[in-house]
């Protein structure tokens, strides 16, 4: 841990762009989406957080967050186990009369006491469907220096199709920012424009006590969305900045953008941009070292311990405990932990999540284009 002090508090979203990968989201929340070969999505925010001094950390889950809760445990692997401060995890029916939340306004209410009584003068928040190395020290210099009310952070990318094509965009809803300089003059919403835009990656700074006013007035008069219902419809009375992010991310919009950028993690340059900069923190397990047996071969993986390699492996990804058994060959694919495939399978271009069970000599065959996805649990 850097041991700074960033004078701020952080409130993650864990749940927002569920909708987005169906597949990995059926069980667990976008937070809790396994990636790069022992982490979980919500690692990439959670560890830039406190290697910026943010030591004050809440997560405010919605739905399908048993998942979460084991992971994060108390925080004690990213240092948050603290008698103040620290990690707080804030499920929905906290609090008497509390239901579901619909969206950002309604969850933050949810906390307003809790905010109320914090010592931080800043806020930053985000979502977890970002896999990045980030450094919030330097975008609250850049929202002091501004004397922005709130500064957006964003990069300079073209939409993905697959956001842009999502069935029901009010569960998926994204944004890009129209800029003058640095001052954002609209934020549009669900656009469908083409060309290079400036995307925003729902990561925001605010002064806490702006952010409590902001919430109470918006939630009084039925707001559901902090983007569409304060910052779009108050762009010209808040002084609202851009900060553009040129670092490393992986921005997971799909099934197919999922394995692409776990995909990307296997050439030097990309591993070294996303975890070099600073540490990424994760739950520990206790595991043996990755055994490799005599006639096992390996080729451009990235495996976690605990696995037992008999067979080939060759341009994968593999999590915890992967069993690949004698004669079988495995490419392109990912393979979430304690995946065991029998002798003699032949795989291409699969994804299976944790504990899937690929019995002997079969043959599983996706495409670059289309991954085959076997769910939790399944015996193929």
């Amino acid at each position: 841990m850097l041991g700074t002090n960033a004078n701020a508090l952080g409130i993650i979203f864990p749940n927002n762009y569920d909708g987005l990968i169906p597949e990995l989201t059926n069980e667990r929340l976008m937070a809790s989406v396994p990636f790069g070969s022992r982490y979980r999505m919500i690692d990439f925010v959670l560890s830039s957080m406190v290697n910026c001094g943010i030591d004050n950390i809440t997560v405010l889950v919605r739905e399908n967050y048993f998942s979460l809760l084991d992971h994060l445990g108390a925080g004690r692997e990213w240092d948050l186990t603290r008698k103040n401060g620290g990690l707080n995890i804030f499920p929905p029916f906290a609090q008497k009369n509390q239901g579901i939340y619909g969206g950002r306004i309604g969850m933050i209410d949810s906390i307003l006491g809790f905010l109320k009584s914090q010592k931080e003068k800043y806020v930053v928040m985000s979502d977890t469907n970002l896999a990045l190395n980030f450094d919030f020290e330097d975008i609250l210099a850049e929202h002091i220096k501004n004397g922005a009310d709130v500064t957006i952070a964003y990069t300079k990318e073209e939409l993905p199709e697959s956001v842009m094509k999502t069935d029901d965009l009010k569960k998926a809803m994204y944004y890009t920012l129209d800029l003058d300089g640095n001052a954002v003059k609209k934020i549009n919403i669900n656009p469908q424009d083409k060309g290079v835009q400036n995307f925003s990656m729902n990561i925001y700074v605010i002064e806490r006590e702006l952010l409590i006013e902001l919430i109470n007035r918006a939630f009084i008069a039925g707001g559901v969305y902090f983007e569409r219902d304060i910052l779009g419809a108050q762009v010209d009375t808040l002084k609202i900045c851009g900060y553009e992010y040129t670092d490393y991310v992986a921005r997971i919009s799909s099934l197919k953008s999922y394995f692409d950028e776990n995909m990307r993690l296997l050439e030097d340059e990309n591993l070294e941009a996303l975890f070099d900069k600073s540490p990424i923190y994760t739950k520990i397990r206790d595991d043996n070292p990755t055994r490799y047996v005599n006639g096992a071969s390996a080729k451009n993986v990235m495996v976690a311990d605990g696995c037992v390699i008999e067979g080939e492996i060759e341009n994968c990804i593999l999590f915890r405990g992967v069993k690949v058994g004698k004669g079988a060959k495995v490419k392109n694919a990912i393979l979430m932990q304690d995946t065991v495939i029998e002798d003699g399978v032949d795989a291409e271009y699969i994804i299976t999540d944790k504990k899937v069970h690929i019995t002997a000599d079969k043959e599983l065959k996706g495409t670059d284009s289309f991954p085959v996805f076997i769910a939790k649990r399944q015996v193929v």
